[in-house]
C-alpha cells in the first residue's frame, strides 16, 4: 500500500509540474487539476524529504545503500529507485537502478530484502542517457 502511495504521489507531482501559486476553492479545478487530487499529494509522500538520501537496510538492519534518484517511466509511474553504494560522500557511489516494487517499508526504513552492499556492487552500473 504504501509502495502505492509513493508511485502516485511522485506520478502526480510529475503531472502537476506547474506553479499553483492561486488559491484552489473546493469544488473548483485549476488548470485542470481538482481540489480531491491536490489533497492527495497532501496525505502523500515527498520524494525529496521522505525518499531521496535515504537509507536502504536489508532485513537484518544492515546499511546496504542509499536512495540517490528516482526514475519515472513514460506512462508517468515511478519504475525505478536508483541506490548507491559505497564511495565517500557520494563521490565514486556505485549507483544501480532497483525497480520500486522491490522496495518495501518497515518503521519508516526503507527495505530491499536479500541484499548487502557486495550484491549491489555486483549490479550492472545505472548511467544517465544522455
Amino acid at each position: 500500500m504504501k509502495r502505492m502511495a509513493f508511485a502516485s504521489l511522485v506520478s502526480l507531482a510529475l503531472a502537476l509540474g506547474v506553479d499553483a501559486a492561486e488559491a484552489q476553492v473546493a469544488g473548483s479545478t485549476t488548470l485542470g487539476i481538482a481540489v480531491a487530487q491536490v489533497q492527495e499529494v497532501a496525505v502523500g509522500w515527498s520524494a525529496k524529504k521522505q525518499i531521496i538520501g535515504h537509507t536502504v537496510y536489508n532485513e537484518a538492519g544492515d546499511k546496504v545503500g542509499k536512495v540517490d534518484d528516482l526514475i519515472v517511466s513514460t506512462d508517468k509511474s515511478v519504475s525505478f529507485a536508483i541506490v548507491g553504494v559505497g564511495g565517500f560522500v557520494g563521490l565514486r557511489r556505485h549507483h544501480v537502478a532497483i525497480p520500486v516494487a522491490q522496495l518495501s517499508q518497515r518503521d519508516g526504513e526503507f527495505l530491499l530484502p536479500g541484499a548487502t552492499k557486495a550484491a549491489i556492487k555486483a549490479l550492472p552500473t545505472f548511467d544517465y542517457a544522455e
